[in-house]
């Protein structure tokens, strides 16, 4: 869950969320295979679940919401509520499209089953036979790691390398050159790690060996075959949609409206944009092993391996039981046989959910347009206990919010040390001591400079320019995240012996020790 992340502090959040959550749902100590979700129960359960998402539009929960429900190859339920944007009165109907963050990572998953099932290439194609210009910093994983590794987070790249420079305006092409500078978390398939740039280099791979690039793979193999007529991999397309909703964050305890978020960076991993309707038509694909309207339109077996664990993902205290990762997939086994499930969020004001149960033909997308909220995942908890039970065991939103929250929080709690300052801070240098150009090879170029007697920070290709607010002594604070303006992220000056600054730190992009920036112009 990155995911996917706009700097690394709030990336973080949103990629960890995006990250299929604990499952919800109890686990069985064995499962029960035969078919239980009838068309008479599924029938009984889609009004109470019209019911319940009115309520939570009630509620103020979230701004708004499409749902869509598919059973045995049948689109049974196809709603939209509340409105797509807070202060104005175009209301979420079943064609407005969301931005679906980190969902667009089993949608990609599909995209490259499809180019396999071409026979173009494989999930076991090495990317370094595909992309040699591609590296990781350790030798065996870039001689070795494959598609399917960079699909599944096993290749060791550390979580979120690639989200925090993102927002600073690098292309796609200079992020993932630069994830070579990065150390492993894990060694190669030995553990799992959720990476947006990873699964991106992973999809963009696999696209150029079958001659593509990556939003022409998508729409050609997968969005225009199943007519999702309104889905795209380009952010402009989204942006270009009349009935589209708006991103949404709460300031003072209310939704509020002022984010944007182009993530054609990482289109694969999560710049997809779509509606209710047309993910339905992605559902009854995957439901039905390929198959669309009598046509086999992806092989079985390409679509298949997508499905099968890959990596653990983590094991469940209470229960002990793994949950699992496949290729693009989050993977679990309950009292219904395998389910498939992904989340999406965007810190800047996005949440996604599809969840499928297989075995029961069953499977429902919930999209929102709102961070942090659990809604999602209440939703579908409580649509799977409609339908199995008859009625709602507990309140799931609750435990849903709560636990997104909890993420956001503890993701918020570097910038704590910084929301009140010192009592009887040390002074500053004088100003010439920090001005300057500074970088490295993962930053970049960096540039302290003064204007109107203040301190600026410049980052990036385009140089953006950041306020620089004294701490205490040689350090500082700058606030890079538009969707959490109240939030503090320290940048430290080393001060040399001739009294200038010899480096300086950029806390959130040294999360894996690539934010320390040396001086680069002469002293």
């Amino acid at each position: 869950m990155r995911k996917s992340s706009r700097r690394t502090l709030l990336a973080g959040a949103a990629a960890v969320l995006a990250a299929p959550l604990a499952p919800l749902v109890p686990l069985a100590s064995s499962p029960v295979l035969a078919q239980t979700a009838t068309r008479e129960k599924v029938a009984a359960a889609l009004p109470k679940l019209e019911a319940f998402a009115r309520q939570i539009i009630d509620k103020k929960l979230v701004p708004g919401l499409s749902i869509a429900v598919v059973h045995r190859d049948e689109v049974v339920f196809l709603h939209g509520f509340g409105l797509r944007q807070v202060g104005k009165p175009e209301p979420v109907d079943a064609d407005t499209v969301f931005q679906l963050a980190s969902l667009s990572k089993p949608l990609s998953s599909t995209v490259v089953s499809a180019l396999v099932s071409d026979g173009k290439v494989s999930w076991d194609s090495r990317i370094r036979d595909i992309d040699p210009g591609f590296a990781l910093q350790d030798e065996l994983a870039s001689a070795a790691v494959t598609v399917g590794d960079l699909f599944a987070h096993r290749s060791g790249l550390p979580g979120h390398v690639g989200d925090d420079i993102e927002e600073l305006g690098f292309s796609q092409g200079e992020i993932l050159h630069r994830l070579r500078l990065a150390k492993p978390e894990y060694s190669f398939r030995n553990g799992y790690s959720y990476s947006n740039f990873g699964l991106t280099e992973g999809a963009v791979a696999a696209a150029r060996f079958s001659g593509m690039g990556w939003d022409e793979a998508a729409e050609e193999k997968l969005y225009k075959p199943l007519g999702m007529k309104l889905t795209s991999s380009r952010y402009r397309d989204f942006e270009s949609r009349p009935n589209r909703a708006s991103l949404h964050v709460p300031v003072d305890g209310n939704w509020a409206s002022f984010t944007r978020r182009n993530a054609d960076a990482q289109a694969p991993a999560g710049g997809a944009s779509s509606n209710a309707r047309d993910i339905a038509q992605w559902l009854r694909l995957l439901l039905a092993d390929g198959q669309h309207d009598g046509r086999q339109l992806i092989d079985k077996a390409a679509l298949q391996r997508a499905h099968v664990p890959a990596i653990v993902r983590g094991i469940d205290p209470k229960t002990g039981a793994a949950s699992f990762y496949g290729y693009g997939w989050a993977i679990n086994y309950r009292e219904h046989g395998v389910e498939w499930n992904h989340a999406g969020a965007f810190s800047a004001g996005a949440r996604t959910l599809v969840h499928l149960i297989p075995g029961e033909q069953l499977a429902i997308a919930v999209l929102a347009n709102a961070f942090p909220t659990g809604v999602p995942e209440g939703i579908v908890a409580t649509f799977f206990d409609l339908v199995f039970k008859g009625a709602p065991t507990r309140d799931w939103v609750a435990p849903a919010n709560e636990a997104f929250e909890a993420g956001y929080k503890e993701m918020m709690k570097p910038s704590l040390a910084y929301a009140t300052p010192p009592a009887s801070p040390a002074a500053a240098l004088p100003v010439a001591a920090y001005l300057g150009d500074y970088g490295n090879d993962y930053v970049g170029d960096a540039k302290v400079m003064e204007s109107g007697g203040s301190l600026f920070l410049l980052l990036g290709p385009t140089g953006k320019r950041f306020p620089l607010t004294h701490f205490n002594r040689d350090v500082f604070v700058y606030s890079p995240m538009t969707e959490a303006p109240k939030a503090r992220i320290g940048v430290s000056f080393l001060i040399g012996p001739d009294g200038k600054a010899a480096e300086v730190t950029i806390e959130d992009l040294n999360q894996y020790g690539l934010g320390r920036l040396t001086r680069t112009d002469a002293r």
